[in-house]
């Protein structure tokens, strides 16, 4: 089993988080998103007790919530007394529903409109992350309006290759995110927030891609950053007093991944930088992190219904099933593996190779390929796909308006709905 929370029941069933995925399958339907809790909490207690204890308190943990933004979420969060990032005036609405102190959320977006702006202002988000010198004179434009000064972070673009997907590579110099160090965009920002009197530059931000591996990467972002964080001060008299270096530590979609101690690689980071601060002769600033998929990708699972089983003799076999790319784009967009189970028959031996692909009406819309399962597959049978938690339910669609899955939550040994599931009403509930 690629995760801890997964286990076999004694009638051959998949087991998550202890409890039978086939009677939550049959109690509520499929599609159908399962999300541990506990293990949604663990994440961010590993998280938040290694920051402080390597960085002595000086550093935060802002879940990146992109990655699975709905009420409960944001509710969870709050609970567990981290921080979070948003992108979106949907997000930041939801954090609010949830009784999330904006105050510690942190406003990304390449593209904030003067609406956004406004309105994280006016529920009082705490911090922008700030893409673009047009963004930062609309913040200093708007705060101004508002009779307020805004708390800023610049994001720069560290020149880093993570090599993970292109997709989700954003620390390259060509990168649409941030300014880039290299071509002295990054120290003419700085200088422009310096001189804008309603923005308070707090200090920078970067983030250079998603499912890492190991502290390589991050160690040379930080590297870059501590240097340009040097360089400002001796160019613009200006020190840094926070330093946000993202997130996207990996997690395992297939046994093929390695597993990742995260708290080994956040005390490797940490000795790093205030080795590295020292000999620049600069002070550590906070060091913020941005997890976001180590958060809850292995904490969520997702369950469908085979529909139909079509073997073409000499060629593949296809296995459909009732979702698909609406509910899970990832294997379209990057091409992204994952772990299959037929839930219903864990015993079996998985000798059938296939393709699994979705209900929609395109030729791309498949989740998973050279997938191994049981020969005896038909229709009816609960097929699972692991690692599922994370740019799932954030990123589903109504195409060929398709329906949404809900998300239910499983908690010591109970499961109740996070998010109902969408009926056609409210796919159409729009139309005018």
């Amino acid at each position: 089993m690629i995760c801890s929370n997964l286990s076999v029941s004694f009638d051959g069933h998949l087991l998550f988080a202890g409890q039978d995925t086939v009677s939550l399958a049959n109690e509520y339907g499929t599609p159908l998103y399962l999300m541990d809790e506990a293990r949604i909490r663990e994440r961010c207690r590993t998280y938040l007790d290694a920051v402080n204890e390597a960085f002595a308190g000086n550093a935060k943990v802002l879940y990146a919530s992109k990655a699975a933004s709905f009420k409960r979420i944001y509710e969870i969060m709050r609970e567990e007394g981290m921080g979070t990032d948003v992108v979106s005036m949907g997000e930041i609405y939801t954090a609010k529903r949830a009784g999330f102190d904006l105050s510690l959320a942190y406003f990304h977006s390449n593209n904030k409109t003067d609406e956004d702006v406004a309105y994280a202002m006016d529920n009082g988000v705490g911090h922008f992350v700030v893409d673009n010198v047009e963004e930062l004179y609309a913040i200093d434009r708007i705060a101004r309006e508002k009779g307020i000064k805004q708390a800023v972070l610049l994001r720069l673009t560290p020149g880093i290759d993570p090599h993970t997907y292109a997709a989700i590579s954003t620390g390259k110099v060509d990168s649409k995110f941030g300014s880039a160090i290299e071509t002295g965009q990054a120290l003419e920002i700085t200088k422009i927030a310096l001189s804008l009197e309603n923005v308070n530059l707090l200090g920078f931000h970067c983030h250079v891609g998603s499912q890492v591996f190991d502290s390589d990467v991050y160690i040379r972002a930080s590297s870059v950053m501590l240097k340009f964080i040097s360089t400002a001060k001796d160019a613009l008299g200006f020190e840094a007093v926070e330093l946000d270096i993202g997130g996207g530590y990996g997690v395992r979609y297939t046994e093929d991944d390695p597993v990742i101690d995260i708290r080994a690689n956040i005390f490797s980071v940490a000795e790093h930088m205030k080795k590295c601060a020292d000999e620049l002769g600069i002070k550590l600033p906070c060091v913020c992190f941005e997890p976001g998929r180590s958060i809850v990708a292995d904490a969520g699972l997702t369950l469908y219904s085979v529909g139909t089983i079509k073997d073409i003799p000499g060629y593949k076999t296809y296995v459909s099933v009732d979702g698909g790319m609406t509910d899970n784009i990832r294997h379209a967009l990057y091409g992204a593996p994952y772990t299959f189970y037929a839930a219903d028959n864990m015993t079996a031996e998985a000798d059938m190779e296939c393709s699994v692909v979705g209900r929609c009406c395109e030729s791309g819309d498949i989740v998973g390929e050279n997938v191994l399962l049981p020969r005896e597959t038909t229709r009816g049978t609960i097929l699972a796909c692991l690692t599922t938690g994370a740019y799932h339910y954030s990123m589903a669609s109504n195409y060929n308006r398709v329906a949404k899955p809900p998300v239910v939550m499983i908690n010591e040994g109970k499961s109740y709905v996070a998010v109902r599931r969408e009926t056609p009403e409210d796919v159409a509930s729009l139309d005018l």
